[in-house]
């Protein structure tokens, strides 16, 4: 995830706690009305207009954050943390990830986009770094290894458009995890997007194994 992703992401969490603790009160009764932690985390984000993520960490304060002291030092980083930040969220809309969808690859429709990620990487598909073989080949390889549940892939959708793919490859007990966004739409927060919505997929493909993020061609160690 690129740093300054990384830091509109802190700033989000950091202005929801801002908010939650200037509303402790309201906050304290949305979570006491809730049937469960997930409907807590619901409620939350509904209250504060934020994020689930948000509202999770929300969720998690502690009673020594209620203190003046620690209220300041949270109302200092995200001080910190706005004059880091030089774009607005408006420059990479995408990066939250609010309208970005994740569905299986299905080579029939979507053999033009690996396509274009092949051109570009120039490697194969199984993120092993060997060279590019048979396009056809590649996939109907890749379809074998979703089969066997030892791989899965994703497009990335935005609306009716194809903006890149998601990889996840089973490697010696290690889900690795490739994002590759076409150039035409790179530089508004997909990839970011893309990674974040991987990691619920991949959980339910892989359970409880972990999860490594690769950059695109780089081959396992």
């Amino acid at each position: 995830m690129p740093d300054q992703d990384i830091a509109a992401d802190r700033r989000e969490i950091t202005d929801a706690l801002m908010t939650a603790l200037n509303r402790r009160h309201e906050v304290l009764d949305a979570i006491v009305e809730a049937e469960d932690r997930a409907t807590a985390v619901d409620a939350i984000a509904a209250l504060l207009g934020t994020s689930a993520r948000s509202a999770e960490a929300v969720l998690g304060l502690s009673f020594n954050q209620l203190t003046k002291d620690s209220r300041r030092t949270i109302a200092a980083e995200l001080d910190d943390l706005n004059s880091q930040l030089h774009f607005t969220l408006n420059e990479r809309p995408a990066s939250k990830g609010e309208t970005l969808a994740l569905r299986p690859f299905a080579s029939a429709t979507d053999r033009d986009l690996f396509a274009a990620r092949t051109e570009e990487i120039k490697a194969a598909g199984d993120g092993s770094g060997a060279p590019a073989g048979n396009l056809d080949d590649e996939i109907q390889a890749a379809l074998n290894r979703v089969a066997a549940e030892e791989a899965a892939w994703f497009v990335a959708v935005e609306g009716t458009d194809k903006v890149g793919m998601v990889f996840g490859e089973l490697v010696d007990g290690e889900v690795n995890v490739r994002v590759w966004i076409h150039p035409e739409h790179r530089k508004h927060g997909y990839g970011t997007a893309a990674l974040r919505k991987s990691r619920s997929e991949m959980a339910a493909y892989f359970p409880a194994v972990p999860m490594i993020v690769r950059a695109p061609g780089v081959a396992p160690s």
